[in-house]
């Protein structure tokens, strides 16, 4: 049983583990309500993992403590398992998948874990823990269908309500559930009136798909930015709790995660991976009913791969308007371009990609296609500059 008490014992237990992180006010991402993050990417190993590992490891007894513990992961509760484990003097090996980038791995034995590289995917490094588990009498540290994990989980939720006693809704993202189930409790316990929302990517809806359909049953896949909760199956325990005390669920699609990344950059200075940014995805394109309340939106993680990083950075000023792509179909003689040209500079744009494309399929045979990428304000200036170009006779594809 997960219970309040369990979750205040756990907020004095993790005192000397975890770093506080005070909520941030939020400036120009979400008009419609008074916004608030709580920065769980600034903690130690940048997420919140931290704390349910952390929690779950100190309530071990001397002779688990000996044998030392082991876990399965590919990014943030690896690293949070690591730290909590060399914090309390134990022993501990994380199985990986031998696919994991480089970074995770080095991140990994940084905070003094061994690490054991599995041929395959996650699942294989799974199922590998599990008979080193059996073969060596080590303490598997679940992800998230675990008690104490979640009770650890639970105290960003005391957090939240002891720093701000009048706030109406929190956002929470949700892979397997555990981050969900221990704020939810802790709010709902202490505090019945507070909405807590949960938001999944749209690439991997277990949990939306278990509440709805009442049947906990795995994804045959996932696919999303939002790698920290591509979960295909929620937990059993987890699934129980987010029906008795979350009040709804709402999924944010790929462009959506994408633009709240370059939000959280732009407005924030605060860098957020995908399945940290979910929640602020969901206030910013209105999942659910916000307006004029005071909402706190959970970032859980900020360990954002660097490489895939400016991809999602593009993908965010598409969804946003802030750069637009335009195919123009021409009449191929002198001028053209430089018409178009001036017309998109008198409304303010921004040409930064010219390609010409003289063999395109057009209406005319002396036609040829011009493909502009611009810098633009918003998607109402790419409606300003497309109407500008069809009013002087300019065929947009």
């Amino acid at each position: 049983m997960v219970t309040i008490d369990k979750i205040f014992h756990a907020s004095v237990v993790l005192k000397d583990i975890i770093r506080p992180t005070p909520l941030a006010k939020a400036y120009g991402i979400a008009e419609d309500c008074r916004l608030y993050l709580k920065p769980e990417n600034l903690q130690k190993t940048g997420s919140f993992k931290l704390r349910g590992s952390g929690y779950k490891i100190a309530m071990l007894s001397d002779q688990e403590k000996q044998k030392g513990v082991i876990a399965c992961s590919a990014g943030n509760h690896a690293q949070g398992v690591a730290l909590a484990a060399s914090k309390c003097g134990i022993s501990s090996l994380i199985c990986l998948p031998d696919t994991a980038p480089i970074s995770k791995v080095e991140a990994t034995k940084s905070y003094g874990a061994q690490v054991c590289l599995v041929p395959g995917v996650y699942d294989d490094a799974y199922n590998r823990a599990l008979e080193l588990k059996e073969e060596k009498g080590y303490t598997f540290v679940h992800p998230f269908d675990d008690e104490y994990v979640i009770a650890g989980q639970g105290t960003i939720g005391l957090e939240i309500v002891n720093e701000m006693n009048d706030v109406d809704a929190v956002i929470v993202p949700i892979g397997g559930g555990g981050l969900i189930s221990g704020v939810a409790c802790a709010i709902k316990s202490v505090s019945p009136h507070v909405k807590v929302y949960g938001v999944q990517a749209a690439g991997a809806p277990s949990m939306y798909n278990a509440i709805r359909s009442g049947c906990r049953e795995a994804l045959a896949q996932v696919s999303t930015i939002a790698d920290g909760i591509a979960v295909k199956q929620p937990g059993e325990l987890t699934c129980e709790m987010v029906r008795q005390y979350v009040d709804d669920i709402a999924l944010v699609t790929e462009d959506e995660i994408a633009a709240a990344i370059l939000a959280l950059i732009e407005k924030q200075k605060m860098i957020a991976e995908g399945a940290g940014a979910v929640a602020v995805a969901a206030a910013m394109f209105h999942k659910f009913p916000l307006a004029g309340k005071k909402v706190v939106c959970l970032v859980s993680g900020g360990n954002i791969d660097v490489t895939s990083l400016s991809r999602v950075i593009d993908r965010g000023l598409m969804k946003s308007g802030r750069t637009s792509n335009l195919l123009i179909e021409l009449v191929d003689k002198p001028g053209q371009l430089k018409d178009v040209s001036r017309i998109i500079a008198d409304c303010g744009g921004n040409v930064i990609s010219v390609h010409h494309e003289r063999n395109g399929d057009t209406e005319s045979i002396n036609g040829c296609y011009l493909r502009l990428i611009l810098e633009t304000r918003n998607y109402d200036h790419v409606q300003q500059i497309t109407q500008a170009l069809r009013a002087e006779g300019f065929k947009i594809i």
